[in-house]
């Protein structure tokens, strides 16, 4: 395929297509700068632990087909059925982070993750999906509720309350966030009054304060966030390195594969801190294109999203809303405490870092963001057939 022709698939003249195909580009784009960038951060981690230089390689290239295959099934699944079974799915999240509680694996000090054999669950990831979904029925059945009573308001918060009961106590901080922030963010969408909104952010920050103060652990992220070379060999040390990458990559980076900070100096350079390896090799024209990527990825969704809320599609417009929310706060998390403007989060870059759960995750949210854009496609496409018919 030529340039010029491959220009005309990606960017058709007419909205005639039955899929958006930048959205799939930009998908599978990120997913391949993710191996790329797994593999090359992780090559020391795979020799110290396992002697196997492709170890995590390997694992993630799996992960990366499980992900394909997985979006491929979920694009047969219409949307009707996430709406049908958000009450069960988030139930099944609610069990699995009990769950996790009782039988689940310990890493670094945190209980997150459900062993299977060699594959480690992380029901966190599913549990947020879960939430949206179930949040985006609500919102369709509930929506004048939510906007005249505060009843209606504050149901959706209740839900959101037993989840991060059960997240902080793994503890998960960053997933509770996120999921705080996209709920906020969808009942803004659904017109819930501006009073209630203000009561709810008096309340989550104070809520987030609380929490910090009361686990040395967070307290001394957040100290260490805003000075890290207070003590660059202890509480600060992770934050460092990773900054010690993002000035070493300059405007065009070091090239590929010749980071140093790799080399066991940043712990997680393949997983939460894989953006500051990117930085240190690619440089800053990699930052931005994949930054460019990343934004133009969560437009898409809340394009996506606004679309099918114009024509009346509310379960479809409040669910794309409500990913393209997700992908865009996890995006700046992420990156935010990379480069020590956000304090250090557990939360991966989306369909980038290292990590099953997540890009299983990732990737079935886009293929139900490419579904919902399908069948406005369709349905759009049907009336004006319809109405030119009369």
């Amino acid at each position: 395929m030529s340039l010029s022709s491959f220009k005309s698939w990606l960017f058709p003249a007419t909205t005639s297509s039955l899929y958006d195909r930048q959205l799939l580009v930009l998908a599978l784009s990120l997913i391949v700068i993710g191996m790329i960038m797994v593999a090359s951060a992780s090559i020391p981690e795979g020799i110290a632990i396992n002697n196997d230089p492709m170890m995590f390689v390997k694992r993630h290239a799996i992960f990366a087909f499980a992900a394909l295959v997985v979006g491929a099934l979920v694009l047969m699944l219409p949307v009707s059925f996430w709406q049908e079974n958000s009450g069960r799915f988030l139930l099944l999240a609610i069990v699995m982070l009990i769950a996790v509680l009782v039988i689940g694996r310990s890493v670094n000090g945190a209980v997150r993750w459900i062993g299977i054999g060699p594959i480690n669950i992380q029901p966190a990831e599913f549990a947020k999906f879960a939430l949206f979904a179930y949040l985006a029925s609500y919102l369709a059945r509930r929506k004048q509720e939510v906007q005249e009573t505060l009843k209606g308001f504050f149901k959706p918060l209740i839900v959101l309350f037993v989840l991060a009961v059960l997240l902080l106590s793994q503890p998960d901080f960053g997933s509770v966030v996120v999921m705080m922030v996209t709920t906020i963010g969808l009942l803004f969408l659904a017109g819930a009054k501006l009073g209630q909104f203000i009561a709810i952010f008096i309340t989550g920050v104070s809520a987030v304060i609380l929490l910090i103060v009361l686990e040395p652990y967070r307290m001394r992220r957040v100290t260490s966030f805003l000075d890290p070379w207070q003590d660059p060999f202890g509480s600060g040390y992770q934050l460092t390195q990773s900054l010690m990458a993002f000035g070493r990559g300059g405007w065009f980076g070091q090239g590929l594969g010749n980071s140093v900070q790799k080399l066991e100096y940043l712990p997680e350079a393949h997983t939460d801190f894989v953006f500051a390896i990117l930085a240190e090799e690619m440089g800053f024209i990699g930052v931005v294109v994949v930054l460019s990527l990343l934004l133009w990825l969560a437009i898409k969704a809340l394009l996506i999203g606004k679309k099918a809320l114009q024509h009346d599609q509310l379960y479809s417009g409040y669910l794309a809303m409500a990913i393209g929310i997700w992908f865009s706060f996890q995006t700046a998390v992420n990156i935010g405490a990379a480069a020590g403007i956000l304090p250090t989060k557990g939360l991966t870059l989306p369909l980038v870092s290292y990590g099953g759960s997540s890009l299983l995750m990732m990737a079935l949210a886009v293929a139900v963001l490419l579904r919902i854009d399908y069948e406005f496609r369709r349905d759009t496409s049907q009336a004006r057939e319809v109405k030119h018919d009369k």
